[in-house]
Formats: structure tokens, sequence, C-alpha cells
């Protein structure tokens, strides 16, 4: 992943989650792929607080895993403290870990930021945050919907008509985005709210999980227990390539 006009550089490990919440039961996977050597994404997975985030770090060893680590660091802070928990609440943690990502990169020739797509859910409403080309889904009534849009270079040229979407994977720059926590001092976080119903399903993921996957395919895997389903959508990421690290974190609404 690039920035527009700033960054080189990527990240990734193996780590697995899982957790039940009464009606909602969440896992997250993340690995480091084939060819990187470092992880640079991280994932946050706490159902019972109605929380889930994938970050996706840029800028290298000591630098991209800072950034996506200091945003679920924040993430995780808020959680644990129930006396101000709710949607604003996320917003602002989320904008100030951006911040302190830019404040210990400056003076540094090396660009430290991180994207982010989260999820907060607080009964029957949903609240969604992004910043750059990490993606939350949802399947829904035999059905799968992208409910954030790609911060992106592509996207916009993309959104403008220059480009068929058909076309976007396969973009030479299709690893430039123009948003990422940290880059700048303030940088916006998109937010949607949705409803959300018994029976979805919602995955918040890295580009690594989504590069080169068309969303119909990503249907193909939602059956069966929620560990199965994060274990073979990372499979086929591997068996793809691996090219970059991969992170996905899944919600299924009971």
């Amino acid at each position: 992943m690039i920035l527009a006009s700033l960054l080189p550089g990527r990240r990734r490990i193996r780590r697995m989650v899982g957790s039940d919440d009464g009606g909602v039961h969440s896992v997250a996977r993340t690995h480091v792929g084939r060819i990187r050597t470092i992880n640079e994404d991280r994932v946050f997975d706490s159902a019972s607080r109605g929380l889930w985030a994938v970050a996706d770090g840029m800028g290298g060893h000591s630098a991209g895993d800072i950034a996506a680590q200091t945003i679920v660091d924040s993430l995780r802070a808020l959680a644990d403290d129930s006396a101000r928990f709710d949607s604003d609440a996320i917003e602002t943690a989320l904008a100030a870990a951006g911040q302190q990502i830019h404040a210990k990169a400056a003076g540094s020739t090396r660009v430290s930021g991180s994207t982010i797509v989260a999820l907060h859910i607080d009964g029957g409403d949903g609240t969604l945050f992004w910043a750059g080309d990490s993606r939350a889904y949802r399947a829904r009534a035999g059905r799968i919907d992208q409910l954030s849009r790609d911060h992106s270079l592509v996207q916009d040229l993309v959104d403008s008509g220059a480009l068929a979407p058909a076309m976007a994977d396969r973009h030479p720059q299709a690893h430039v985005i123009t948003r990422a926590l940290g880059a700048s001092a303030n940088v916006a976080i998109e937010r949607r709210t949705i409803t959300v119903e018994p029976g979805d399903i919602y995955l918040l993921c890295s580009d690594g999980l989504t590069r080169g996957h068309a969303d119909p395919a990503l249907l193909a895997y939602l059956g069966g227990p929620l560990d199965q389903i994060a274990e073979e959508l990372l499979g086929d990421a591997l068996a793809s390539g691996g090219a970059d690290n991969i992170s996905l974190v899944l919600i299924a609404i009971d």
C-alpha cells in the first residue's frame, strides 16, 4: 500500500482470536503472508464491547507495525473505559491515535501511517469507521455488499469514470491510497450508520484479503462455522500468492 504522494513500504505474523458474547460471535485472523517478513497488520476483536477493527500499517518495520498497534491500543484502552464508550468516543480515539502516530514520525524521513476499518454494534444499530482501503462487507439474505468505499487513487478514477471497475485491481497504482491515520496531523475518518439484523455476517479486512477477489467470491464461503469461514478465506488468499499481509475479522449476528 502506498499513500498518494508519500509512501514506500509494508509489513507482518500470525495470530488467532475468537470470542462469543450472547447474540454475537466473532473471530479474527492475521497472517504475515508468503512474501513479507514483517506483519504490519493488527486486529481488534471484542464482542463483549461490540467493537472490532482491522488496521493495516505502512512505512516498514518500526513504523507501519507501530502505527497499527497504536490504533489498536487506543481502541483497547477505550473499550476498557466503560464510563465513556460510544461511537463518538471511538471516532475521537481514532483521531487521537492518528495524531499520536504523526507526532512520533515528526522529524523522521520515514512516513508512518495505517488504514483503519472499525465496526461498533450497539443493539440493532451499527457504526462503521474507516480511512484508507481496508474494507467492510455485509452478508445478508444471500448477497454481500461492500459497506465502505476505498480512499484510494484507483477508486477516485473509477468514481470519475476514468477507469472501469473491472480494471481497478490491475491498475499499476492499485496500492496507492489517499488517506491513512498518521500520514498527516488531521485525517478525515469516514463514518457510516447501519442497521444490524439477525443473520447478518460482517467482514472487516485488510487489502491483503481482497486484492484480486471479486465480491461475489467472498459469498461462497459464508456457510458453516465462523472459524471455518475465516480459515477458508485466509487459505484462499495465501493460495492466491499471499503477496501482502492478510487480516480479517468476521462478526456473526445470531
